[in-house]
């Protein structure tokens, strides 16, 4: 994959989301997460690239690896095989690092940090996930799967959906190409490669590749409903509340009435609870 031509980043995108003028080429400016997930890919590639032991212990402990169910069951390799790349070869993290450094601003600074990194994290899970899946019952060979392929794909098929109109060059920046377009034909290459898996090469990778655009697809397009349920449970939350609050006045009325009429002997331990707590409370607030 080429670079990019990122309407995003120029003036008047906002209105017309693709549709406007010929746009100039723009550098990104960094932002925060992409840059440390950009330091941190470089400087494991680096560290197992120069200490062979350091590369062979982490490809065997890290990679997700389902040789046995056991080793598919640690749980920890469907993150930390994110951060491992190819050592006999630039390609491999070259490819997936340029994409992140072009993709991942737009996406974080939509985002915000935080969701970003939660959606970064889960798009490359999930394709951790899928590859084991198919393994075990011997559709796709075993062997390890390392890369942040499944996370950089998930970007795409989110950049997709969010920004369909972005123009991207492929074939060393030769042939532009829609962003929604690229992220259909990857994933069809993907599909394609996992119902023939003994044609095609790389259909571990494939499988990790189609797993995080899945992912990246549901979490842009569940965005409304996700949004729609925070907000009834945190309604749901305010209410019951409000609720406890309102019967805690007319318990607290009824004690106080009490005190009033027969003094505080006659009150109830629980009583006598109630109305330190409330006492304490009122001075608490008092206090701000």
């Amino acid at each position: 994959m080429g670079l990019y031509d990122r309407d995003y980043t120029q003036e008047g995108y906002q209105q017309h989301y693709g549709h406007g003028p010929q746009m100039r080429f723009m550098m990104p400016t960094i932002t925060p997460v992409v840059k440390w997930l950009l330091i941190i890919n470089i400087a494991v590639f680096l560290a197992t690239f120069v200490i062979s032991s350091l590369g062979k212990f982490a490809y065997d402990w890290f990679s997700v690896y389902p040789a046995t169910v056991g080793m598919a069951l640690q749980i920890w390799r469907i993150i930390t095989y994110q951060f491992l790349h190819d050592v006999y070869g630039f390609g491999h993290i070259f490819m997936n690092m340029l994409i992140l450094f072009f993709f991942g601003p737009m996406l974080e600074r939509h985002w915000g940090s935080k969701r970003f990194l939660t959606f970064y994290l889960i798009c490359g899970a999930t394709g951790g996930v899928l590859y084991p899946l198919l393994a075990l019952p011997g559709w796709l060979e075993v062997g390890p799967l390392i890369g942040a392929s499944g996370s950089i794909l998930g970007m795409l098929a989110a950049g997709a959906i969010l920004f369909p109109h972005v123009r991207v060059y492929v074939f060393f920046g030769s042939i532009p190409i829609k962003l929604m377009y690229l992220a259909i034909i990857i994933a069809a290459i993907a599909v394609l490669t996992l119902l023939r898996p003994d044609k095609i090469g790389n259909a571990g990778g494939e499988a990790a590749h189609l797993g995080g655009m899945a992912a990246g697809a549901v979490y842009v397009l569940s965005q409304s409903w996700r949004d729609n349920l925070r907000r009834r449970i945190k309604s749901g939350r305010q209410r019951k509340i409000m609720t406890v609050e309102r019967d805690l006045n007319v318990e607290l009325d009824r004690i106080l009435e009490k005190v009033h009429k027969s003094g505080l002997q006659r009150l109830t331990s629980k009583e006598k609870k109630i109305l330190k707590e409330a006492t304490r409370a009122e001075q608490m607030r008092g206090r701000f």
